[in-house]
């Protein structure tokens, strides 16, 4: 499956990647000229520098301007009062940013990752995008990029992202989930965060899944799934907002 979607990626890199440009690879040597890498994230996954990946549509879609700024802003001064690199990940113009810069202006959804600099309309534009970026999961990448969309990338964007170049933590807030009242197929609803968590090799710290989410089926279907879940300091599993959910978890983790 992954190497499924990494060959349709590839396909639609070339529209963005010339022949000239220089090549930037990832830990299976694939071409990863397409993906636009932060000095100082560049800097860090040469040195084998601590990094942590972040998420964007908590900020694009959680909340408003802004408390989504200063989140963001907040998020990364933790990873960094941690002895860790930031790595904000998100899709500006059609092209993967890893490292998104929190620099000149807020653009709604995420910092401006600039390179050569945008015009005042470019810029005032983006500042009133907000939620109309579109979500984006890891099936969606390809269509994001293919019509040069901006994306707030969600959890298996995320991994999917932070894997293919070699960034091997990811924090976030909570993970989807399995829905409630899923006891016949034409209500199943599954998030592909589990389908992903079963295929990325990315360690995903988070605060469970959602409370309005099905949370024993969750646990159940990452089973299947051949997720490792472990708790930080108990045996249970959080749900979001509160550190207990009645569910325990196969591994109980003191050490972090």
């Amino acid at each position: 499956m992954a190497s499924s979607r990494n060959s349709r990626l590839a396909i639609i890199s070339r529209h963005f990647t010339s022949a000239t440009s220089p090549s930037k690879h990832g830990l299976n040597g694939q071409n990863l000229g397409w993906i636009k890498i932060s000095p100082e994230v560049s800097i860090a996954l040469k040195h084998g520098s601590p990094i942590v990946a972040l998420e964007s549509t908590i900020i694009s879609h959680g909340m408003p301007y802004p408390q989504n700024f200063e989140t963001a802003k907040e998020l990364e001064v933790i990873v960094r009062e941690h002895g860790a690199v930031p790595a904000t990940i998100a899709i500006l113009d059609g092209i993967p940013c890893m490292g998104v810069y929190l620099i000149l202006r807020f653009i709604g959804f995420f910092s401006l990752f600039l390179v050569g600099g945008l015009t005042t309309e470019e810029l005032e534009n983006l500042a009133h995008l907000g939620s109309k970026a579109r979500k984006t999961a890891s099936r969606d990448i390809a269509l994001v990029m293919a019509g040069r969309e901006n994306g707030a990338t969600t959890v298996s964007a995320t991994m999917h992202l932070a894997s293919m170049v070699g960034i091997p933590i990811f924090v976030t807030g909570g993970i989807g989930g399995v829905h409630r009242h899923g006891d016949n197929i034409t209500a199943m609803d599954i998030s592909s965060d589990l389908t992903e968590l079963g295929n990325t090799p990315v360690a995903v710290i988070s605060a469970g899944v959602k409370s309005i989410l099905d949370i024993p089926r969750t646990l159940e279907y990452l089973e299947t799934q051949r997720v490792t879940v472990a708790a930080y300091k108990t045996d249970e599993f959080p749900a979001f907002f509160t550190q207990t959910s009645g569910y325990k978890v196969h591994i109980l983790s003191l050490i972090l």
